[in-house]
């Protein structure tokens, strides 16, 4: 058997392809070595991956900052904490609905204990977020008392509120306001001026910017208490041109009502007035007032 192997003979063919096999099983081993030897030359990212992990580690930052910003509390009034704002200081349901049953009596809190009271918030809630309680200056609350180890607010008398008439309200009267600053007493001002005197409070709703919390705390404190002096705009006589001038009428408007003088006579009333198309009949009463029919 062995004399009959030894006496075969290879072709040229196939000693070269024996050649060639062996070649590469040389090959494959010297590979296999140089990866076992120097990983870190094949795991080395791409220029492209390079450039996704500086944008990923900038998005991470970004989300990190802006989960610190959620979390970040600022002074607020507590007697206008909604839903969502409750729910962000982790207040419960029910000490939400107790606060806005007692708002809606249109009564208010003007101190921290009264507002555990009527909340009936946990004394850890008022340590971690009492702080940040911010009243109206001519509430006092600053005084605190400490009582069995445990820290409690009082609330010293408030002062007499005194309402002032808003035609004659001054930018240093108006930022007494919580909630009113340079930008927002003058933008009030500015309004006042476009209409010669504010005929009702209900125009602060057309002010730029004012929440309703603020509106709310104009009313408190600034009234039309005298009759304002206002220059009447003619509506059976002014031209559009002139009648578009009035801030409560545009282009549109002006055209309608001449429209309607020239096809049903003059206007006597501010229930003709709801007759004309497109007319803010939401605000008539305002308006009638700056009319002289």
């Amino acid at each position: 058997m062995n004399d009959v192997l030894l006496s075969v003979k290879f072709t040229r063919e196939q000693r070269a392809g024996i050649v060639a096999l062996l070649l590469l099983m040389v090959l494959i081993q010297i590979l296999f070595f140089l990866f076992l030897s120097f990983p870190e030359t094949y795991d080395k990212p791409s220029k492209e991956a390079r450039e996704w992990l500086v944008v990923q580690s900038e998005i991470d930052s970004l989300k990190n900052e802006k989960a610190l910003a959620v979390n970040k509390v600022y002074p607020f009034n507590p007697n206008f904490i909604s839903d969502y704002k409750g729910y962000t200081l982790k207040m419960t349901v029910a000490e939400i609905d107790r606060l806005h049953a007692y708002r809606k009596e249109n009564k208010f809190v003007n101190s921290v204990e009264e507002f555990q009271q009527i909340t009936k918030v946990s004394d850890v809630w008022l340590a971690e977020y009492a702080p940040y309680f911010k009243f109206p200056d001519w509430v006092k609350n600053k005084r605190k008392s400490y009582k069995s180890g445990k820290t409690s607010w009082s609330a010293e008398k408030k002062e007499k509120l005194i309402v002032v008439d808003i035609n004659k309200a001054t930018q240093e009267d108006l930022m007494k306001v919580y909630g009113i600053g340079p930008g927002l007493s003058e933008r009030i001002l500015k309004e006042r001026e476009k209409f010669s005197a504010f005929v009702s409070m209900e125009q602060m709703k057309d002010v730029w910017g004012l929440s309703p919390e603020v509106i709310e705390s104009l009313n408190r404190c600034f009234k039309v208490i005298a009759t304002p002096v206002v220059k009447k705009i003619a509506i059976n006589e002014a031209s559009v041109r002139e009648l578009q001038v009035f801030p409560y009428f545009r282009y549109p408007l002006a055209k309608e009502i001449v429209t309607f003088r020239s096809m049903n006579g003059e206007i006597k009333s501010k229930e003709d007035l709801i007759k004309i198309k497109n007319f803010p009949v939401e605000k008539v009463d305002i308006i009638a007032l700056y009319l002289d029919f």
